[in-house]
């Protein structure tokens, strides 16, 4: 079968599948709607979908000759945030919204599930897709982890695709190594003593100790981090008292660190509990660091990816490819799955004809869905190659 041409043939039930999503935005793990409809869908195309953890949808094609089991997967959660793109197909609530491209990954799924549905005799192995909830909320690979995904059958590989509105429309990206930095949620909560505005010496001022603490903070970065080892930490948050004149007795301090490396990212958590401790205690108060949706890195196996990138440049041609993409300080909690076993990663670009591109998550951003045939392509021809491979 000619890969490319039949998912040129499927863009208007691609672009459907992801207009309907795209109206119809879901949060985290709450996504009965969306869930149904994708099993709807596979149904339809003669698949016996299964339900995995909370929302999740997994099911599998092949299987009728040896080999091994590659895992392909798309996320289906939106943010909560309204939708000022002005489409046509715009979210039909004004709190939730598609602005990070999660629509288009499960509609290009599908799309490749059809594809794969109809050479299904071809495939020298198992392909498993996945479908999965609350990947904004950094936990959803996880939890689909902990629910089997990668069982029954066993997986031996796995990757992605992501939909990126500042890349160039239909150009697939990829690298060997990072591709998404980690990212470490805080909470510091200063616990000093409150009093009246007028008699400071009788307080312990945490607002004065939380900005002590934040430059503190930024000290690590500045001098205890190599200059050429990335990392990033940003206090997003802080928050203490309710009016002018009282010392309140707490503040809080919310941000997240980001890194490429395992190593910096943990030299980074245990610094930053110490530094907030000791600034703390230098004031005569007490710190207490919370750690939350702690997502890894997405960091792709060498010759795994060079199989996956090799086998879609063999069908798209090397014009739609970028094989040394830059890695994105922002976060994919795919990093779970990269973290388990050998894996890749693809970045598609979307930039749209017209107007700015504007970046993940802005309630004005576009997707190009001109992208959508490659982006099917990806799915479908890296799978095939990664299992020919194996054969």
């Amino acid at each position: 079968m000619d890969i490319l041409k039949r998912a040129r043939e499927l863009q208007s039930e691609v672009v459907a599948d992801r207009r309907y999503l795209h109206q119809h935005p879901e949060l985290s793990f709450d996504l009965p709607e969306t869930s149904a409809y994708v099993k709807k869908r596979l149904r339809e195309m003669g698949y016996e979908p299964q339900d995995i953890g909370q929302c999740g949808v997994t099911a599998l094609v092949g299987g009728k000759r040896p080999g091994k089991c590659i895992l392909i997967r798309a996320d289906m959660d939106a943010l909560p945030m309204k939708e000022e793109s002005g489409l046509p197909f715009a979210a039909a609530c004004d709190d939730k919204a598609h602005t990070c491209g999660h629509d288009t990954h499960t509609a290009m799924l599908l799309g490749a599930a059809k594809i794969l549905k109809e050479m299904e005799d071809e495939i020298p192995g198992t392909i498993k897709l996945m479908f999965q909830p609350s990947e904004e909320f950094g936990t959803g690979a996880e939890a689909l982890y902990k629910a089997g995904i990668l069982e029954n059958p066993h997986v031996d590989a796995a990757f992605g695709v992501h939909t990126i509105a500042a890349l160039p429309c239909g150009q697939v990206c990829y690298a060997k190594g990072p591709m998404f930095a980690s990212c470490d949620s805080f909470n510091i909560t200063v616990t000093g003593k409150g009093g009246h505005g007028s008699q400071p010496n009788t307080a312990i001022d945490p607002v004065n100790i939380a900005a002590h603490s934040v430059v503190n903070l930024n000290t690590i970065l500045a001098r205890e981090v190599a200059p050429d080892d990335f990392a990033v930490m940003t206090v997003g948050c802080i928050q203490s008292g309710t009016i002018n004149n009282i010392i309140p007795s707490e503040a809080l301090i919310r941000g997240t660190i980001r890194s490429y490396d395992p190593k910096v990212r943990n030299f980074m958590c245990q610094r930053m509990q110490e530094v907030a401790k000791e600034t703390a205690a230098t004031f005569r108060a007490e710190a207490r660091n919370d750690w939350f949706a702690n997502v890894p890195p997405v960091y792709t196996d060498d010759e795994t990816m060079e199989i996956l990138g090799e086998g879609v440049k063999a069908v798209l041609g090397t014009e739609w490819i970028n094989d040394k993409a830059a890695p994105f300080t922002g976060t994919e909690d795919f990093g779970f799955i990269t973290g388990i076993l050998p894996s890749g990663f693809f970045l598609l670009g979307a930039q749209p004809e017209e107007g700015e591109a504007m970046p993940q998550h802005n309630p004005k951003i576009i997707f190009n869905e001109d992208a959508f045939p490659n982006g099917v392509t990806a799915y479908v021809a890296g799978a095939l190659a990664w299992l020919k491979a194996q054969a």
